[in-house]
């Protein structure tokens, strides 16, 4: 086998593979001579078939089954020979390949990048601390009543806060875009269900007025046909409601499986639950902040192969959504916008690659097992979500891999140059959850 690479870029090659006719024909020979004993043709018994009639029949086929065999093994044995590390699948282009002529082919391919990464003691990371205080349990407690609360009657006009009973239709150019018209439809006033404007004009109203008025669809809006339009709304108001929080008497604290009823208690185990939820939030932002050091300080060229293939993941869920609800979907768009998210994944998995070969990481058993513990904590039954994942190993394969990126984050803490921030746990949780704490959650 002769092979010769040239160098089309700083990652492409272009390899070519020369095979010798005379190996060709050997392994050719040998699967019809094996062919021979098994295959059954008519006018022959089992086994003895001639060798002329089985390489008539058979001779083409068994050649590419070779071919392609050869172009496989081939290809590997070139490489390693060569002390390539291909980044993707090649793309194969056979220039001869007919009988007594050899098989010659080209194969062009990208490598992942050589490259030495930064030491890590020049690295300025980020460890965020924070605390759950008196306020921050009594807020939760707060939510977690509104969470439960009710609605009753109000005679008074509605203000922000109540919830509005309305019938209503809408319409663009006399065309109804409600389907009719909508009954006992429930509006909380400055909730933001509605398109911007809408609850603005319901509040001050009572039961029973009628209100009538135009509001223009945002440009974004996902109706498509309703988008950057104007929309004409007849409304009558049904009711006025006013919102009623629960007290925080001993069967609201029962209610979430405190027994005693006690208010203490009850707090104590919120700030259990708020405090887990904070170390979680945490070790995402100093990881975070650990992972934007590694990006920025390591510069490398990367794989076109291996970021295509992390942009299609990226958008495989938008394409699924899209096609889920029927809607088009701007590719080209989503693309341009998810790219530089598909490069800083590409390139932080080889800098933690060269960082997990270099110091001799292996996977720690036991922070596997306190990963797996810590997130089976918030579900009702831990022990069986534990089991659920020591059950399969691609579940648990998943949290090896968070864990084994941990104790990168963990090296680049001890040995760069780190700075303790303190950060407001509002501010930390408000930035963990996209900016939008739902009641009951933190």
């Amino acid at each position: 086998m002769q092979v010769s690479v040239e160098a089309t870029s700083e990652l492409s090659r272009k390899m070519t593979v020369t095979v010798p006719e005379e190996k060709i024909r050997q392994q050719v020979e040998s699967r019809l001579q094996s062919l021979s004993s098994k295959v059954k043709i008519d006018g022959f018994r089992p086994g003895k078939v001639p060798a002329t009639v089985v390489r008539k029949r058979y001779g083409q086929q068994v050649r590419e089954e070779v071919l392609s065999d050869l172009i496989q093994s081939s290809f590997y044995d070139a490489v390693r020979s060569e002390k390539l590390n291909p980044a993707g699948a090649p793309h194969i282009q056979a220039n001869k390949a007919d009988e007594g002529e050899g098989l010659e082919y080209e194969a062009s391919f990208e490598i992942l990048p050589e490259f030495v990464p930064m030491p890590l003691e020049t690295l300025e990371a980020r460890r965020f601390v924070s605390s759950v205080g008196e306020d921050d349990v009594d807020g939760m407690i707060q939510r977690l009543r509104e969470q439960r609360k009710t609605w009753q009657a109000a005679e008074r006009p509605s203000a922000s806060g109540d919830r509005v009973i309305i019938a209503f239709d809408g319409t663009h150019e006399g065309e109804s875009f409600t389907n009719g018209r909508v009954e006992d439809f429930p509006v909380i006033l400055g909730s933001g269900q509605m398109i911007p404007g809408f609850e603005d004009r319901l509040i001050g109203t009572r039961t029973g007025d009628e209100l009538a008025f135009e509001l223009d669809f945002p440009a974004e809006y996902p109706g498509e046909k309703l988008a950057g339009k104007t929309g004409h709304f007849s409304i009558t108001v049904k009711g006025v409601e006013v919102s009623v929080l629960p007290e925080v008497d001993a069967d609201f604290i029962k209610s979430f499986g405190i027994q005693s009823g006690i208010l203490e208690d009850f707090k104590a185990d919120i700030r259990v639950n708020m405090e887990r939820e904070m170390r979680r939030a945490l070790k995402s932002r100093t990881k975070g902040s650990v992972m934007d050091q590694l990006f920025d300080k390591n510069a490398i060229q990367l794989p076109t192969v291996l970021v295509q293939d992390e942009l299609n993941d990226l958008i495989k869920p938008y394409r699924e959504s899209a096609r889920k609800h029927k809607q088009a979907l701007d590719e080209d768009g989503l693309k341009s916008q998810l790219e530089p998210l598909a490069r800083r994944r590409v390139a932080l998995a080889l800098i933690l690659g060269k960082i997990i070969d270099a110091h001799g990481i292996k996977v720690d058993p036991a922070r596997v097992r306190a990963a797996v513990e810590d997130l089976a904590a918030s579900y009702e039954d831990a022990d069986e979500v534990v089991r659920w994942y020591y059950a399969d190993p691609s579940r648990l394969r998943e949290i090896e891999n968070m864990a084994v990126e941990d104790q990168v984050v963990d090296l680049v803490l001890e040995k760069g140059k780190t700075q303790e921030e303190t950060i407001d746990f509002q501010a930390l949780m408000l930035a963990a959850t996209g900016g939008n704490l739902a009641p009951g959650q933190v």
